[in-house]
Formats: structure tokens, C-alpha cells, sequence
């Protein structure tokens, strides 16, 4: 089997880092100047989507792991995402809101699509040495 990447691999990275350039720098933008923050939150999280999936294209087209990596790298992506949603909504039942104190939950949102990435890369790694085995 060739471990050649495909050129179908970098299209669907482009179409995927499109699609996120779409949602975060057009659809996100203009629901929240519209003044519909909760249409910005629903893009916000489907945007999460085609960001995981650059990662993951990102992790198993440009990595060369040994035989079988771990999925530690996914496992912490996971872990960022999770206590950070919940630290935010800790935040925000507390009656620090975004609106009110913005910058407390900024550390929660960069943590979100850092976890993200570990995510979609980890997995993206562990994808590549899977299909290199068969």
C-alpha cells in the first residue's frame, strides 16, 4: 500500500478548511451583529464539525506514527473539551455570564477548540497507522 497521501485527502482538507472559514468568519459574525446571539451559538457549535475534521485530515495526512499510536492525544482533546464546557457553565449558573465578565470565559472558549484540535488530530494519527497496517 502506498503511504503516499491521496489527492483526495487534501481536497477534503480544503473543502473542510473552507467550510470552517465559512462559519466562523461569516455565518458566526453576522447572527451576532444581527443581535441573535443564540443563532451565533448554534453555528458556533456545527462550525465545531468541519474544525475537528481539518485536524483529523491535518493529524493522517501529515504524521507518520509507528505502529499503533495511542489515543492519549485524543483522550486529553477530549477531556479540555468537556471541563471547559463545564467551566463555563459553572461561570455562567454562577451569574458570571459572557455578556456580563466576557474575558472568563475566554480561557474556556481558546481550551474548547485547542481540545478540539488534540481531538481531530489524535484521532487523524491513529487513522493514518490503522490503514497503513492493512
Amino acid at each position: 500500500m502506498s503511504t503516499r497521501p491521496s489527492a483526495s485527502g487534501y481536497l477534503l482538507l480544503i473543502v473542510a478548511v473552507v467550510a470552517t472559514a465559512i462559519v466562523y468568519l461569516g455565518l458566526v459574525p453576522r447572527q451576532v451583529l444581527a443581535g441573535e446571539p443564540a443563532r451565533a451559538v448554534r453555528y458556533l457549535v456545527v462550525g465545531w464539525i468541519p474544525y475537528v475534521l481539518v485536524f483529523y485530515l491535518i493529524g493522517r495526512l501529515r504524521t507518520s506514527p509507528g505502529p499503533l499510536p495511542s489515543m492519549r492525544t485524543a483522550d486529553v482533546g477530549v477531556a479540555l473539551v468537556l471541563l471547559s464546557l463545564l467551566a463555563s457553565l459553572g461561570l455562567d449558573a454562577w451569574g458570571f455570564t459572557p455578556e456580563v465578565v466576557p474575558a472568563a470565559h475566554a480561557v474556556q472558549a481558546i481550551a474548547i477548540f485547542v481540545g478540539l484540535a488534540l481531538l481531530g488530530w489524535g484521532l487523524g494519527r491513529r487513522s493514518n497507522a490503522l490503514s497503513d497496517g492493512a
